[in-house]
């Protein structure tokens, strides 16, 4: 078309027209015009892309301390590996701690504050520590559509305190702490609380978000655990499902691995599966039974079993109820140190910060 009709075309017009072409088209076109920016989250453009966006594919993002700024995506729709560079003076001085749908938070100790970002919208917010100086040895993040979550553990055992940040009402609340140490894998989502593994002797503790209160979960966990995870389907705060993956054994050496579920109308733990005897081996191998390197996390379906010790990740499809490995990313060297770190990356555009 006419260069000299498209000036003349009326905003709200041209804006209808452009909100027709393909997201991802649309997207690539954002340099060329600093309006396109703004144009993304007008209503027109809002209304006709926000269902679409969960069109595209899904990640596993890979973090290790020897690739600075560089991070490995596994692409899960089309099971392909991909690579992503940030700018340097992106995010100069941040710590990656936790992702969660389309979000990540990150901690930058020289301005104190965390930052959740959106990297596919390029937005993001600063939210400076609850007290000066922090430190805590607990992060749980958790994003549902409608707000996001950050909860801390104070490491100063003086304080006997918990931090809750709630983004649709930007402030934190400050709460007492549970007794016992807890996990160091991050506390879930489920049925408007956080749920969390203690230690030996194993137990579930529950947070409430609405009530500031800790509770027991009164089901009791399978007999002979060597070590608890909990993952929940990232259903959101209302009904969804608890999943515990734990190893059995004795002395702290696992003779197998399973998956139990909790929820659908069942107050107790139902095992689901057992991850088969050479995968078992492979995996306890990994770890030298040492299942604090170990950690969990649901994505798209998948619960995720992780090792902080081992670049590849075990999962199990909760569909098909079928165990697989994820293929090793054929950008890392032979020989890594231990410092994997893997993140659930599901993008959206309007997924707000």
């Amino acid at each position: 078309m006419d260069p000299r009709i498209w000036s003349k075309l009326p905003p709200e017009i041209l804006e209808y027209i452009l909100s027709f072409l393909p997201l991802k088209t649309f997207l690539s076109l954002r340099s060329t015009c600093k309006g396109f920016c703004s144009l993304l989250f007008s209503p027109k453009f809002i209304s006709k892309h926000s269902s679409s966006s969960s069109s595209f594919s899904s990640f596993l993002l890979l973090s290790h301390p020897q690739f600075h700024r560089h991070f490995p995506l596994y692409d899960c729709t089309l099971a392909t590996w991909r690579n992503v560079s940030l700018p340097s003076h992106s995010f100069p001085s941040f710590t990656t701690l936790a992702s969660s749908r389309a979000l990540f938070c990150l901690a930058d100790t020289a301005s104190c504050s965390f930052h959740v970002c959106n990297l596919f919208a390029k937005a993001s917010r600063n939210i400076p520590y609850p007290t000066y100086p922090l430190q805590f040895n607990h992060l749980t993040f958790v994003a549902t559509p409608s707000r996001y979550i950050i909860f801390l553990f104070s490491s100063d055992p003086a304080s006997n305190s918990v931090f809750l940040y709630r983004s649709n009402a930007p402030a934190w609340n400050r709460f007492r702490a549970f007794g016992p140490l807890l996990d160091p894998q991050q506390g879930v989502l489920f049925r408007g609380g956080l749920y969390f593994a203690t230690p030996e002797p194993f137990s579930v503790v529950v947070f409430g978000l609405e009530s500031g209160e800790w509770e027991r979960l009164d089901a009791g966990l399978p007999s002979q655990l060597t070590f608890v995870k909990l993952v929940s389907d990232g259903e959101g705060e209302g009904e969804g499902k608890l999943y515990l993956v734990g190893g059995v054994g004795s002395n702290g050496i696992s003779r197998s691995i399973k998956v139990w579920e909790y929820g659908s109308g069942n107050e107790n733990w139902v095992e689901m599966q057992s991850l088969p005897d050479l995968m078992c081996r492979k995996f306890v191998s990994v770890c030298y039974h040492n299942y604090e390197h170990v950690y969990c996390f649901w994505h798209e379906g998948m619960i995720c079993i992780c090792c902080y010790t081992w670049p590849e990740i075990l999962y199990y499809l909760v569909s098909r109820r079928t165990w697989h490995w994820l293929p090793r990313c054929p950008s890392l060297p032979l020989k890594c140190s231990c410092g994997f770190k893997w993140f659930s990356f599901v993008p959206n555009l309007y997924a707000s910060v």
